[in-house]
């Protein structure tokens, strides 16, 4: 089995800062609740009658539902994002950080997908307060600032 390594400098180069880090989730968090929002209005042209259950306050499925479908969304898009382009997301790219590995080979999707799942443990963004978040301790993996050419 070989490892796919970004850089031979990788391992080395610094962390992200949490300024970074915390741009790389706001823009990321946006372009989730975009995602979301196309899809309810294609819901809502394709499927009218269940758009319109969902939006009857006596239903008091529709918060589960709505909750079921953004952690999905954000699980799909984060797995997709850092595992098809090697731990970038749209927030990372912006911000030239990329998620690695500790020993800095380019994460795998397995790795991408256990990182968008422990990011759905609740008040899991406060854990980015201390040293790292969890999504990074429990994945052993780090995000970087990249070298720019």
């Amino acid at each position: 089995m070989t490892t796919d390594y970004l850089d031979d400098s990788i391992a080395t180069q610094e962390p992200a800062t949490k300024g970074q880090r915390f741009a790389n989730y706001l823009i990321d968090l946006f372009v989730v609740y975009i995602l979301i929002f196309a899809l309810a209005i294609v819901l809502a042209l394709v499927m009218p009658s269940m758009m319109e259950s969902l939006t009857n306050e006596e239903n008091s499925t529709t918060n589960l539902i709505f909750y079921i479908v953004f952690a999905a969304a954000l699980v799909l898009f984060y797995t997709l994002m850092e595992g098809l382009s090697k731990g970038k997301s749209l927030g990372k790219l912006i911000t030239h950080t990329r998620a690695v590995n500790e020993d800095g080979s380019a994460i795998t999707m397995g790795t991408a997908f256990k990182r968008s799942l422990s990011r759905m443990v609740p008040f899991e963004a406060f854990s980015a307060l201390g040293t790292a978040p969890w999504h990074d301790r429990w994945t052993d993996t780090v995000v970087i600032k990249e070298q720019r050419n």
